[in-house]
């Protein structure tokens, strides 16, 4: 009998793989895989979006196959599996990749280029290897539908997200506060809780370290460690205060000591200078700094060339006692003058001792230098005390003018200058020769930098909006709990102690490209609105008008007036958006807050903002909310989008979303839908280079998997990955 299988000699499998593919396109064979189930159980999958601004690497065909396997898998077991693509394009990764194309930086949008033309360009370049992308896909043979995809930047999907911000709005889940914020100096804008956990975003590194004497005032507390010294060869006192951040010592308004800690004051010489001093600093800490053999030993004999100093014990108290103690200004300049911080901060009373429950005795002197804007603990603290605040660093990294030889330096490497001089060496130099340094050397800890500029983060104060993801913590958790997690550690153990210790989310971004904050606010701040839908906007738009404010071309009585707003509105994005000028009730012109949002946001509200918002004017369940979102969508007859497309039976991507991805969508389904945002997530690990790196594209250290795939085909090279 005639064999219905064709015979192969010499197999070479990217040959036959290319027939295959083929005859799956010439037949519709994946599309005719969805049809033909049309009213079975559904399997619900959701597509992470990968972003095309740059070429798709071995590392991204891992997690296809995953999802190609099981969505393959439930499709022959009979359900329907609809596969809708995505592509995320916007925030960081676009926007430096332009700056860098450009040759320019943040500080040059607005000046050399236009917002608008750089916006512009930030749209061009996030397709620019979608033809590519749409190509590996389809070599991989990874079914997914491509035609169809959801696009962030589109108005439809930034309108839903609007909409979803709007529901937290209105739930009182959305608000503005100042607080001590990570923030890139080299992205120019403040980063969220999960993107400063992202995979290598801590290094370990070696910076200068310092431990600051700062000069006790002889009144209240401290007249008690004056009266010890007297008749010694210094009649001074110190205290002590280690920092790994010299640069935040020109912004210094506190010290911090533990109430119940037990202090001594220390009779000795400073290293560097031979001069005698007594300074102060944690009993349980003398022992690092001094050695036991150095204890009442003869101070008439100083040989700077000895390691050990003579030192002796004068009095020991516990912290409380010098709690309000005074000090002299370690770094004094024009631009942190008392004046200055009187004039930032009126009826502020810096350099103080303060006491706190955070300083401990594990490192340094067990005295917390405090610089309330650069420090979370340093910033409760010192509003607690009204020590004031000081930011002597701008947001591009470097300091103000005002600070002596210091002004304008950038506290890190932040512009890649050639020939770099570390200013945190040259403050703790400064500090040496001025008696003012008891100890300085290199310090190897870790410390985070920006996800996407590999550049070290700076903590700053920034008035942002956030997330009240705290409020729903147990019940984040608790939803956690029914998720089926493979492998099961990552659910109990990574994402679950994640969620344990979350804080509320920083939503804003101080960029161009991306989805803008709905939020119009009047100048006194006392009126806003968040806007939830274009309609709403248009509506409020044509109240301004009628109230005689003009903007954008639009005024009053003008015969092209819908032209106009319809001009501004075909764009949601900067500048346009910013150029609408709202009313509010009590007719005061309200603007949009500057601010975007994470992107984050943008790819954890898929699910909902891939299908746009449902047509509501049946009214058949009342006004639009997360209860009825599905229901409209059904009732409409929405391909796909009705209530069983959510939550999702099944995710994949690698275990680096679970400070992405996966929390986000876990996030925003859990404060909006009381609900998981999927019920099945395989987290694989990460594919690493040669030298045990992460893969990524912006790193360049990829593998080409249209190599691979053409010299092995793609079944070896789905196999062997997901083997491994």
């Amino acid at each position: 009998m005639k064999s219905q299988y064709r015979e192969f000699t010499g197999l070479h499998l990217p040959s036959i793989e290319k027939e295959v593919l083929d005859r799956w396109t010439a037949q519709k064979t994946f599309e005719q895989s969805v049809t033909l189930r049309e009213g079975a159980p559904a399997f619900v999958f959701y597509e992470g979006p990968p972003s095309a601004n740059g070429m798709p690497g071995i590392h991204h065909v891992i997690s296809r196959t995953l999802k190609d396997l099981v969505c393959r898998y439930k499709t022959m077991q009979g359900f329907q599996v609809k596969r809708k693509g995505g592509w995320d394009t916007h925030g960081l990764p676009i926007e430096l990749g332009v700056e860098k194309e450009l040759g320019i930086t943040k500080e040059d949008i607005g000046v050399k280029i236009t917002v608008e033309e750089y916006n512009k360009k930030c749209r061009e370049a996030v397709l620019r290897y979608k033809d590519k992308w749409d190509d590996i896909t389809r070599k991989m043979g990874y079914w997914v539908d491509l035609d169809n995809p959801y696009i962030t930047f589109k108005n439809e999907y930034i309108e839903t997200l609007w909409w979803l911000l709007s529901e937290l709005h209105k739930k009182g889940l959305l608000y503005e506060s100042v607080s001590i914020q990570p923030y890139s100096p080299a992205a120019g804008t403040g980063l969220s809780s999960h993107e400063l956990n992202q995979p290598g975003t801590y290094k370990d590194v070696k910076d200068t370290s310092c431990v600051a004497l700062f000069k006790a005032i002889n009144q209240g507390p401290a007249t008690f460690l004056f009266d010890a010294v007297k008749g010694l060869p210094s009649e001074d006192v110190f205290f002590m205060a280690w920092t790994t951040t010299p640069w935040t010592l020109p912004s210094n308004l506190g010290l911090t000591v533990g109430a119940e800690i037990e202090y001594v004051l220390v009779q000795t010489v400073n290293p560097y200078t031979q001069v005698p001093v007594n300074v102060v600093l944690a009993s349980a800490l003398v022992s690092k700094y001094f050695k036991p053999e150095g204890e009442n030993a003869d101070f008439s004999v100083i040989d700077e060339k000895s390691k050990v100093l003579p030192w002796k014990k004068l009095v020991s108290f516990k912290g409380k006692q010098i709690e309000e103690a005074q000090y002299e200004q370690l770094l004094p300049f024009a631009a942190n003058s008392p004046s200055v911080i009187e004039e930032i901060t009126p009826g502020a009373k810096p350099f103080r001792v303060l006491v706190d429950g955070f300083v401990t005795t594990e490192d340094g002197t067990g005295i917390v230098h405090t610089a309330p804007a650069f420090g979370a603990d340093d910033y409760k603290v010192g509003k607690r005390y009204g020590i004031g605040i000081l930011t002597m660093v701008d947001r591009e990294g470097k300091f103000v003018e005002g600070l002596g030889e210091f002004s304008g330096r950038y506290v890190k490497d932040y512009k890649n200058q050639e020939g770099y001089v570390d200013v945190n060496v040259d403050i703790s130099v400064k500090l040496k020769k001025e008696n003012r340094a008891f100890r300085v050397e290199k310090y190897e800890h870790s410390y985070p930098h920006c996800w996407r500029t590999d550049k070290p983060i700076l903590y700053y104060p920034l008035d942002a909006w956030f997330i009240r993801t705290t409020a729903l913590r147990d019940r984040m958790v608790a939803l956690n709990k029914t998720i089926n997690w493979k492998p099961t550690s990552t659910g109990e153990g990574r994402f679950g102690n994640w969620l344990e210790n979350m804080v509320d989310w920083n939503l804003s971004r101080s960029r161009y490209w991306g989805t803008p904050l709905p939020i119009w606010r009047s100048a006194d701040g006392t009126e806003e609105i968040c806007i939830g839908t274009i309609a709403q906007l248009r509506a409020e738009i044509q109240k301004s008008v009628d109230a005689g404010f003009e903007f954008g071309g639009c005024k009053k009585g003008a015969a092209d007036l819908q032209q106009k707003i319809d001009r501004l509105l075909a764009d949601l994005h900067k500048p346009f958006v910013d150029e609408i000028i709202l009313v509010s009730s009590s007719g005061q012109p309200m603007k949009r807050v500057p601010d975007l949002i994470d992107v984050w946001f943008d790819s954890g509200a898929m699910p909902y903002a891939q299908w746009g918002l449902p047509d509501v004017s049946s009214n058949q369940y009342g006004p639009l909310s997360p209860e009825n979102f599905f229901k409209y969508h059904a009732l409409n007859g929405k391909t796909g989008a009705g209530t069983a497309s959510f939550p999702a039976s099944f995710i994949a991507e690698g275990v680096d979303q679970t400070r992405g991805w996966f929390y986000t969508l876990h996030a925003i389904a859990a404060l909006l839908f009381d609900s998981v945002a999927y019920q099945t997530v395989v987290s694989n690990g990460l594919v690493l280079d040669k030298n045990g790196n992460k893969m990524s594209k912006r790193l360049g250290n990829v593998v080409d998997p249209f190599a691979t795939i053409e010299s092995f085909g793609a079944d070896a090279t789905r196999w062997y990955l997901i083997t491994n």
